[in-house]
């Protein structure tokens, strides 16, 4: 039985973004209409917490917590959400110099922000050098400016330190890398100090999770997955 479909836009998107928008509009309404589940029309707001944030840290919880920037913050979290260790993951901005910056803001190029993933980990179970082993591979070092499909300072692959010991593990990481002879090029992923970190808005928020489909598609299209078989040989 088919069941209305409620199309959710997403404001204020990057162009490359928003052109999915009218191309998956038609394919969705066909696939939703035989393979929805009970109740997947509900407004994401109203449904259970999604996977990254339904285990968010207590107060009383052993929590430590890095930063990374993989171009699209929907990707860098539904990657690191993979990691064993990772307890939550957040996408928002950083390293601008506009308070509590919208997307549209950021998006521009204009603000110096950069989309990045806030990620709580337990150190019982995973540490910073892991969390560098688990990047690496989901992000193009190679291209400056831009990751993907994405193009603009604000989508630039980084790793940021909130102490001594952060900066000096990515630091020592990005040179064992960089003398293992994989790249001819040059590694132009940025070593950061941590700046105030801005969540972004709840649309953004567990994206692959409340927008499997479209998500799917996007990464496909951005040529994602494609390039780092290019960069690592590895196939997610």
């Amino acid at each position: 039985m088919f069941k209305p479909f409620i199309f959710y836009a997403m404001p204020h998107a990057h162009p490359v973004r928003r052109m999915f928008d009218a191309m998956m509009m038609g394919v969705m309404l066909i696939m939703l209409a035989a393979c929805e589940p009970p109740g997947a029309h509900i407004n994401a707001s109203a449904a259970s917490p999604s996977a990254s944030h339904a285990n968010s840290p207590t107060a009383s919880s052993v929590t430590d917590i890095a930063i990374f920037a993989g171009g699209c913050f929907w990707c860098t979290e539904a990657d690191f959400d993979e990691v064993p260790g990772v307890i939550s993951t957040t996408s928002g901005y950083i390293g601008g110099k506009v308070a509590n910056p919208t997307y549209k803001q950021v998006s521009s190029g204009k603000t110096g922000h950069i989309e990045a993933v806030q990620v709580r980990f337990d150190p019982e179970k995973t540490n910073f050098a892991k969390l560098l082993a688990a990047f690496w591979p989901t992000i193009d070092p190679l291209t400056p400016n831009g990751q993907f499909c994405d193009e603009g300072s604000q989508y630039r692959s980084a790793i940021f330190y909130y102490d001594a010991g952060q900066k000096r593990q990515a630091e020592a990481s990005k040179a064992e890398l960089e003398a293992s002879g994989r790249f001819t090029q040059p590694i132009v992923t940025e070593i950061l100090p941590a700046t105030k970190f801005y969540p972004a808005e709840e649309y953004h928020q567990d994206y692959y999770i409340k927008n499997p489909l479209r998500y799917s598609y996007y990464r496909s299209s951005c040529g994602r997955d494609a390039r780092l078989v290019q960069v690592w040989g590895i196939r997610k």
